[in-house]
């Protein structure tokens, strides 16, 4: 079903079958670093409160909800207070973590919160939630797994997503100067190939990827200099690019224009961290043990916050 969230939990909600656990990230937009940051003031930020109506009046035993890092910051660190605390007035014990997904064999840097709730009744058979160790990086067994490798692989014939898109010359020649890891303002251009920008300054305009490195974080939408683009072609990444860099296998295929495919992408939580989170959930769940580590987030456990 594919339908406008409030009107489900409207509407449908109370007649949908029976569930054990509930999954959800509410919109990222009023509380991303980039843009207005509206938080709870803005047009998508309240709609947090849609699944926390499934928890209310639903009641699974479990869920798991993610967003963008700066929900912590937003309407001056408030909101996310509030969030948490609206979760535990539902019936939940929760745990928030700040997950850093390329610590977890993820070929990206990518950083997100991911709150993960028990029903009291649950929590006290099994204990609080404690999010799983990392696996890749400084401190663990394995290094980070790094763009080069995830994109090096071959590609079966006939694999979706992997058109180009079309690049100005101008374009093209400007990507001739940047050097991997340089983006449009830190690389050396010849005056006629630079920005003509006042103020902005993103590190991920005209960025190319290092080839030992994660990449930076794939993105859903953007205009020109967004795309990501190849630490040794002057070109953009295709989307099936992106979905390597996301972990989704190369037979996954998305619907839609390729505008709607690249957002679907980077809207997406990526597979390889999900299955890292899910399989703590789900052993946790049955009580069998799994290395983990304590919530990077403790200050944000505060039961009665104001919003101003």
């Amino acid at each position: 079903m594919a339908a406008d969230v409030r009107d489900v939990v409207r509407h449908q909600l109370d007649d949908l079958p029976d569930f054990d656990g509930f999954a959800f990230g509410f919109p990222c937009n009023d509380f991303s670093t980039v843009g207005r940051h509206l938080g709870l003031g803005g047009e998508y930020g309240p709609l947090y409160r849609t699944g926390v109506e499934v928890l209310k009046r639903r009641q699974p035993d479990w869920f798991v909800a993610e967003n963008v890092g700066g929900i912590r910051s937003a309407n001056n660190g408030k909101a996310f207070e509030i969030i948490l605390r609206d979760m535990r007035d539902a019936g939940y014990v929760v745990v928030p973590h700040y997950y850093r997904f390329e610590s977890y064999g993820v070929p990206q840097s990518r950083h997100r919160v991911i709150v993960v709730g028990f029903k009291r009744e649950v929590a006290e058979r099994v204990g609080e939630f404690r999010p799983p160790e990392p696996t890749h990086g400084p401190g663990t067994e394995l290094p980070y797994v790094t763009a080069g490798e995830a994109l090096g692989r071959r590609y079966a014939t006939g694999v979706a997503h992997m058109e180009r898109a079309r690049m100005s010359p101008i374009v093209e020649e400007r990507l001739a100067y940047i050097n991997p890891g340089e983006n449009a303002f830190t690389a050396s251009l010849p005056p006629h190939l630079r920005l003509n920008v006042r103020g902005v300054t993103l590190s991920s305009i005209y960025k190319k990827l290092r080839e030992d490195a994660p990449a930076y974080t794939v993105t859903g939408s953007g205009g020109g200099g967004t795309h990501m683009y190849h630490w040794a072609e002057n070109r953009a990444l295709t989307n099936r690019e992106r979905a390597r860099l996301q972990t989704f296998p190369d037979d996954f295929t998305f619907s839609g224009t390729r505008e709607s495919v690249r957002k679907q992408i980077g809207m997406a939580v990526p597979v390889e961290g999900a299955r890292a989170v899910f399989a703590a959930v789900f052993k946790a769940l049955l009580g069998i043990p799994y290395k983990s580590v304590a919530s990077n987030l403790p200050g944000y456990m505060v039961e009665s916050p104001t919003l101003h």
